[in-house]
This record gives C-alpha cells, structure tokens and sequence, in this order.
C-alpha cells in the first residue's frame, strides 16, 4: 500500500510549525514505514515547495499562496491539483487528512479520503461553549461528507464528531495515537524534584489554565515548597481578546504564590522530556481534547498525572490507578490528588509505574500501526 497524509504541520526543521497533529502523525508514519507500507506526507501552508525523504518517508511541503479572492476555495483547488498529480504518478492508494477547518471541503481527490478526527473548531466550540463561525463549520462538514471513512484518537472524539456532523451511515474507527516508546525511558523514576508541578501545553483558556491559580494557592496551604513550571507556547484569548493568556494568567496568581511559578514559553523538545523527568508529578486540567499526547509521553516516563474528567480522559487513565482523574474546577479535590502525591513518594512512583504499563499495553506505536494498517486494508483492499 502507499498511504498519504495531509497535515498543517509536522516535526521537522523545515516546517513551519508542528504541534500534537503533526507528532501524532510522525510517530505514525515512522512506524508505517518501518512496516514497509509506503507513506508520503504533504504539509501546506510552508514557506517553500521542496520535496525530500527521511526516515523513509516523502515529505512534501507545499507553500502557502495568496489570492486577491475567494483564497479559502483556491488555496483548496491548488492542493487538490497537486495532490491528484502525486496520486496518479506515485499510484497513492489513500489518503488521510485532518478535520481541522476542513481542508478538503472543495477537493476532489483520485484516492479514497479518509478523515481523522484530531480536533474540529467545530468539536472544540461545542466543548467550550463558544458561538463557532457558520463559515469554518461548512468547510468542516463539506469536508466529512466528502470522507469515505473515519478515525478518531478516542471513542469519545469519534462519539462527539459523529453527533456534531450527523454521521449516521458510516462508522467512526477508534485508533488511539502512539508513542515509539524506546524514545521515552527515564531510568531513574525515582530521582525528582520533590515538589516540583509541572504543565505543558499552549497557554489558551481551553486547556484549563485559568484553574491552576486556585489549585496551586489550596496547594500551598499544606506545601509551601510546592512549585508550578508552565512549559508552552502563548496564545491570545478568544474570551477576552488579549493578545496574551499568559499576561491574563499571571494577574490571577497570588503574589506569593506567583513566587513559586515558572513560565518557560516554548523549549526544544528534549528539554521537555528533562523537566517532566525533573517533575515530581504532571498536571493537564484541560477542558478540550481529543486525546492529549502529553499526557502519554509524561504517563510514558513514569509520571503520576492528575488529569481532568471529561470523556477522552476516561481512555487514558484507570483513576486511582495509572493516574489521577478531576474536573478542572473542582478545585480542592484537584489540590488533594495533588497534595496526595507530594505527601507520598512510593504512591508517585507506584502511580508512575502503572502509567508506564497502561502507555505499554494502550499506546507503544508498534501496536497502533498494526491497527491502522489493517484499516486501510479495509480501505484499499491492499495488503
């Protein structure tokens, strides 16, 4: 088979931006290929047209144009002529794209398009009762009509998208995303930074930020030496229109306990896997996911995590067991989980391990390429 892939983004040192999407996808396309399936990936929205190959993969990046109008509908026509050329000269059996925006509203791909369910503006509005753009939800819905089959990272992701989009002939795959998981050791789990809390993800209201102020205060009531390190990109506020949630975020801290908070913006990501080995505990209070692939690599490196409640959650973790599951606003007892773990060590690292086997039986990428292979054999009546 020779599958592709059509992504805003995807880790690499050419490509403008990557993000959850574009490491989901790469993790994936990896394994595939070290499977011998045939993958190329095609990023738009770059700043070059260039085509390469690494880990044995084809990249292409195709870059962004501008039009004086009607550029949403152009911009799409554009792709879809240079996708329908590789299809038909590369012999591209399928091909996947996200949800996100809708990207293949107005295509008319020569391969079957397979859609997967990473995150709609119309799945995230309906999570953060927000008013959506009835423009960006036509884009989307276009788009899924237009999808011969459909996969998405959690049962609940697929649950939400299929109701939001009035899927009602065709089934919804449940393929979680995967880890290479020899690309996450931490030999030493118990070497930390007691007291050490640590979040990672953008800085946006969605991911449930604005918790963490009273969270940390309640905290710091019986840990004072507790300490908050915030790791990830700013991003403006779509309720209030600052330019910065950070800045937001920071009035919102006590002073004292602001004194024990560390914003580090974006690092690279091997420092990243350095601070949640550092960490004493992972903490992701988010009110809108699909799944979260932090929340796997700090599971992944033997890290207790108190997560939220909501829906994707409840496929990551066993509560109580390989982690630690809370409403975001439920304040004191997202603190008292919290506060369980600083108190404990041997629950962190027990908690720690159990995470570890959950990721192993649940997440380790080998087993997730040999699921979406055997989909897209359905697909492509390819082997």
């Amino acid at each position: 088979m020779h599958i592709a892939f059509l992504t805003p983004e995807y880790p690499h040192e050419r490509v403008a931006h990557a993000a959850g999407i574009g490491t989901s996808i790469k993790n994936l396309v990896v394994a595939l290929a070290q499977k011998k399936i045939t993958v190329s990936v095609f990023v738009y929205g770059q700043q070059e047209d260039a085509v390469f190959a690494e880990d044995g993969i084809t990249i292409h990046l195709i870059k962004n144009r501008k039009y004086k109008f009607m550029g949403w509908y152009w911009h799409r026509k554009h792709l879809q002529n240079y996708l329908n050329t590789q299809i038909l000269t590369e012999k591209i059996d399928a091909f996947e794209a996200p949800d996100w925006t809708g990207i293949t509203a107005f295509m008319r791909l020569k391969a079957p398009l397979v859609i997967r369910f990473h995150g709609s503006d119309t799945y995230f509005c309906h999570l953060e009762k927000r008013h959506q753009k009835a423009k960006n939800f036509w884009f989307e819905k276009l788009a899924v009509q237009k999808a011969k089959a459909f996969i998405a990272p959690t049962t609940y992701a697929g649950a939400v998208s299929k109701r939001l989009f009035g899927i009602n002939n065709k089934v919804i795959q449940t393929i979680h995303y995967g880890l290479a998981l020899d690309q996450f050791q931490n030999k030493n789990p118990e070497v930390f930074e007691h007291g050490l809390i640590l979040y990672i993800g953008t800085i946006i209201r969605k991911k449930g930020v604005f918790e963490l102020p009273e969270i940390l205060k309640k905290v710091r009531i019986q840990h004072p030496e507790a300490q908050l390190v915030l790791i990830g990109g700013d991003s403006a506020d779509i309720q209030t229109g600052s330019p910065s949630t950070w800045q937001l975020l920071e009035q919102q801290f006590d002073v004292a306990d602001l004194k024990k908070v560390t914003y580090l913006n974006k690092i690279p990501y091997q420092h990243v896997q350095e601070y949640i080995k550092k960490a004493q505990l992972c903490v992701f209070p988010s009110f809108a996911e699909t799944l979260g692939m932090v929340t796997i690599e700090s599971m992944a490196l033997q890290k207790p995590v108190v997560n939220t409640t909501i829906g994707w959650a409840q496929e990551l973790i066993t509560d109580g067991e390989s982690g630690f599951l809370v409403h975001p606003q439920d304040h004191s007892v997202y603190a008292n989980r919290i506060i369980a773990l600083l108190k404990d060590t041997n629950l962190c690292l027990t908690m720690g391990k159990n995470a570890r086997k959950r990721v192993e039986d649940v997440f380790d990428i080998e087993k997730i390429a040999q699921q979406n292979i055997v989909f897209y054999e359905s697909i492509t009546g390819k082997s």
